[in-house]
């Protein structure tokens, strides 16, 4: 069966981490039937260089509230985003393309370990040495993988899952696809409960392979 499941998220996106116990559950599904999960960054914000402003951390802070009341997923308010926090997602999403190079399971857990590192712990992911020290726990050499991730081959490969997202209109994250022969089917663009999703992945899956 020529399927797979893609995963469009950005590893500092509150509604991924939100996501993350379903996620965590439909890549199970999809394996268990065969089918692979691959990883796509989505960008969500990236580029400026800016501090946050005290308005627009006030704001994601809000986000966050609600992320958390919506899911129940934990996230760590006290000291979060603090003064001059630059909110680039750019670094992180390049952990992910880089372990996905390298060994894309590992690059699974790396998400999972960026998002508590962040959301729970308070770390600025986007810093090289923190990413680096993530990926070497997620089971990445550490020198081969601080290599891949400052290569110009991996910058690219970011930028080009940037303007995939971005050609095929997708606007929110996180956002499940399944792939069969080179179509895809929408599974959700946006936060859902496990138990609608698990049964359309169900539905798919079962297509698939009568296919």
């Amino acid at each position: 069966m020529s399927a797979r499941l893609l995963y469009v998220m950005d590893p500092m996106c509150s509604w991924c981490w939100g996501f993350a116990a379903t996620a965590q559950a439909l890549v199970e599904q999809a394996q268990a039937a065969g089918v692979e999960l691959h990883l796509v960054v989505g960008g969500l914000r990236t580029g400026s260089g800016a501090a946050l402003e005290p308005a627009t951390r006030r704001y994601i802070l809000e986000h966050w509230q609600a992320v958390n009341e919506a899911t129940g997923q934990a996230f760590t308010f006290e000291g979060a985003l603090p003064e001059g926090f630059v909110y680039d997602t750019e670094p992180a999403c390049r952990a992910i393309v880089a372990a996905r190079s390298l060994a894309p399971d590992c690059a699974w857990t790396l998400l999972g370990l960026i998002q508590q590192a962040f959301y729970v712990q308070g770390r600025d992911v986007t810093q090289a040495s923190v990413l680096v020290e993530l990926a070497e726990t997620a089971g990445l050499p550490r020198i081969e993988f601080a290599a891949a991730f400052d290569s110009a081959e991996q910058h690219a490969a970011t930028a080009a899952d940037f303007t995939w997202v971005q050609d095929l209109g997708i606007a929110g994250f996180p956002t499940l696809l399944a792939e069969r022969q080179g179509q895809l089917a929408l599974l959700t663009n946006g936060y859902q409960p496990l138990k609608p999703l698990s049964d359309l992945l169900g539905r798919w899956l079962d297509r698939a392979a009568s296919a």
